[in-house]
């Protein structure tokens, strides 16, 4: 018999899949209202659903591969949550029709797993960066959002720019720049710029 996870690990697992990178503890409590206890963090640990860094302070979570799958398989066979009513049930009904036809043709993952162009941006910036507001080369970021167009992504940065918070430059060793860096690179005011950092909200 399947195993069963209650309400809150389920959703858990289905937001850190959403974000599709490591999410620490407190944003899942605030920005989702989900407080994943202990009991129910080691149960998703032990099935192997879920890696958690208790190193640190908040703690940092996960999902793994064997998460991601099993919460695919959960958006088409999963049980609504418990004491749901009418409207709630017959809403799941719909998204379980619509999740198996994307499943289907194979579109499921790329459909959940792909958000706007900026966050797109942000999250493969986050990926990449070791340190807070690192310098990347743009040649680094275009190609983990989903063949997004180069002029549709110039356009996402330079509205980024404007919150004060995303900086793009020239690198300044311009022998050290490949054919890659400046296909990649974003025209403004007249000069390419290549490299990008973001400073944490």
């Amino acid at each position: 018999m399947p195993e069963k996870y209650t309400d809150n690990a389920r959703a858990a697992l289905t937001v850190l899949m959403l974000a599709n990178r490591a999410v620490l503890n407190t944003e899942l409590t605030k920005e989702h209202k989900i407080k994943l206890s202990l009991a129910e963090r080691r149960k998703l640990i032990r099935a192997g659903l879920l890696e958690t860094d208790e190193s640190v302070r908040p703690f940092v979570h996960e999902i793994t591969d064997e998460g991601i799958s099993w919460c695919m398989n959960n958006l088409v066979d999963g049980e609504p949550p418990s004491r749901s009513g009418p409207q709630v049930r017959l809403v799941f009904e719909v998204m379980r029709r619509v999740v198996g036809y994307l499943q289907q043709r194979g579109l499921l993952a790329e459909a959940l797993r792909t958000g706007d162009l900026e966050s797109l941006i942000r999250q493969a910036y986050r990926a990449l960066a070791t340190a807070p507001q690192d310098w990347i080369r743009l040649a680094r970021i275009r190609p983990k959002l989903n063949g997004a167009e180069k002029s549709e992504v110039d356009e996402t940065l330079l509205e980024m720019m404007k919150t004060g918070t995303v900086h793009l430059a020239p690198d300044s060793n311009r022998s050290a720049l490949t054919d890659a860096d400046h296909a990649a690179a974003v025209r403004i005011g007249g000069e390419d710029k290549h490299i990008i950092a973001i400073e944490e909200s």
